[in-house]
């Protein structure tokens, strides 16, 4: 367990530091800025990458979502659930304060920017509202978990899961970077909301609440409609 606990924390820490890295550091640096594509990118790279390096010791969660998902379609443990929960928030935290060491390095920084938080309302980059964010989240989160049972089932060729995976995440993150910052991942928004505080944790609800009841969703689905029976 120990080990799996390490594989979930670094491949949790690589995701946030990656994903949210590029939205502080690169998404609008002057003239060259990568923009909404290229963070929807880097987010779709570090599971991609991290699932080949971590997924063959832990099965490469680094999302409760995913966790309470795989759990409830009959692919994990529900009494690992908490112990994974918990090394995937402390990476999310962990990354996020290496972010804010480098990122304060500028002199001209600022947590106003939001630090690539997710939110919605007034703190939506679209300025979308409670609903929107809310329903996104939810079905998004949930077609994630229908991909990721989907392409790791036996019936399907080994090896290539990481790749269906993180084009996913990608393609996730295209869509609903407009309404929530995309978020998919309590880790991954909590981590950068405890840094932001005021406004960000005061919303961080949602972004626990509607990936876990997407992620639980689509392993239902999964696991009534899809999965092979035995």
């Amino acid at each position: 367990m120990s080990r799996k606990l390490i594989a979930e924390f670094l491949g949790t820490f690589w995701l946030v530091f990656g994903g949210c890295g590029s939205a502080v550091l690169a998404a609008a640096f002057p003239q060259l800025g990568i923009g909404f594509a290229g963070v929807s990118l880097a987010f779709g790279l570090t599971v991609l990458t991290g699932a080949y390096a971590f997924g063959p010791v832990s099965g490469g969660h680094f999302n409760p979502a995913v966790s309470a998902g795989l759990a409830v379609a009959g692919r994990f443990s529900w009494s690992e659930f908490v112990p994974y929960v918990v090394a995937q928030v402390i990476g999310a935290v962990a990354a996020a304060a290496v972010l804010f060491v480098v990122a304060s390095g500028k002199a001209d920084f600022s947590l106003a920017g939001g630090f690539a938080s997710n939110g919605y309302g007034e703190h939506s980059p679209g300025g979308y509202g409670l609903v929107s964010a809310l329903v996104i989240e939810v079905v998004l989160t949930a077609i994630f978990l229908l991909i990721i049972l989907g392409s790791t089932e036996a019936r399907v060729p080994a090896g290539f899961a990481p790749i269906a995976i993180g084009l996913a995440l990608t393609l996730i993150h295209l869509i609903s970077v407009p309404v929530t910052n995309t978020s998919v991942n309590p880790a991954r928004s909590t981590g950068q909301a405890l840094f932001v505080g005021g406004w960000a944790l005061q919303q961080l609800w949602l972004f626990w609440l509607a990936p876990i009841v997407g992620g639980l969703l689509g392993g239902v689905i999964h696991k009534s409609l899809l999965a092979e029976k035995a």
